[in-house]
């Protein structure tokens, strides 16, 4: 295990009256590592990536440490840290990708970032100038993850990050994720396992709110993981 980046001791979750989203859910995330989490639908995997991007407010936990210190994730420090893409997000949609990323990297206090390669490596470069809302799905979502791939945050979050991508973009991804352990710590939630055995050093298995199994290195299969998430069907 790397030195700690966040830590997340016993928290729990809901949307309305307790009804427990998450709960127990302890995690550590080690600095410049990639950690995926997969779950059948419900397990809790975007609910948790809410709470860390500061959109879930009903939520407790022992303790939430960040690079050995106290933060909260609505806080304004924390916000500064990370960065993340949503699965679906319709904001900022009179911008277009150019002024949403000079927005953006003016937000988090630096010049706008050089995204050039990354607009290439996404086949982006006829849409830089198009309003977001003008945008495809899949372009749409270009669009997010070359702001967050430009940002360089120390914490990355990223749910449901191929969802949309074309073949080539989809391999582009793949190649970024591995790259962004030089820079900081890539946390991403996905239902397609190809995304999570190629670029994961750890796998989290949830089920109902919980982790339930972790593959780590080596013993990061497909094999392994769909029959964990099989043997969740089947209670």
């Amino acid at each position: 295990m790397k030195e700690a980046l966040l830590t997340v001791s016993n928290l729990s979750a809901w949307y309305k009256s307790e009804e427990m989203v998450l709960s127990d859910f302890s995690i550590e995330l080690g600095k410049g590592e990639v950690t995926g989490l997969i779950g059948m639908n419900g397990a809790g995997k975007t609910t948790f990536l809410n709470v860390l991007s500061g959109l879930l407010s009903t939520f407790r936990a022992d303790g939430v440490r960040f690079l050995g210190s106290p933060v909260d994730f609505r806080g304004e420090d924390f916000k500064l840290c990370r960065y993340t893409v949503f699965a679906e997000d319709s904001s900022f949609s009179y911008f277009t990708f150019r002024e949403y990323l000079a927005y953006v990297c003016a937000a988090y206090g630096q010049e706008t970032a050089d995204a050039t390669e990354l607009i290439q490596g996404f086949h982006f470069e006829a849409y830089v100038d198009t309003l977001l809302k003008e945008l495809s799905t899949g372009n749409r979502k270009k669009a997010y993850l070359i702001t967050a791939f430009a940002l360089k945050r120390e914490l990355l979050l990223l749910d449901e990050p191929v969802n949309g991508l074309d073949f080539q973009s989809t391999e582009y991804l793949y190649q970024k994720i591995l790259e962004y352990k030089e820079h900081g710590t890539v946390l991403f939630s996905s239902h397609i396992l190809e995304s999570i055995t190629l670029t994961s050093d750890r796998v989290f298995v949830l089920e109902d709110g919980k982790i339930r199994q972790t593959f780590e290195g080596g013993h990061i299969d497909a094999a392994g993981i769909r029959e964990a998430l099989h043997d969740e069907n089947d209670r």
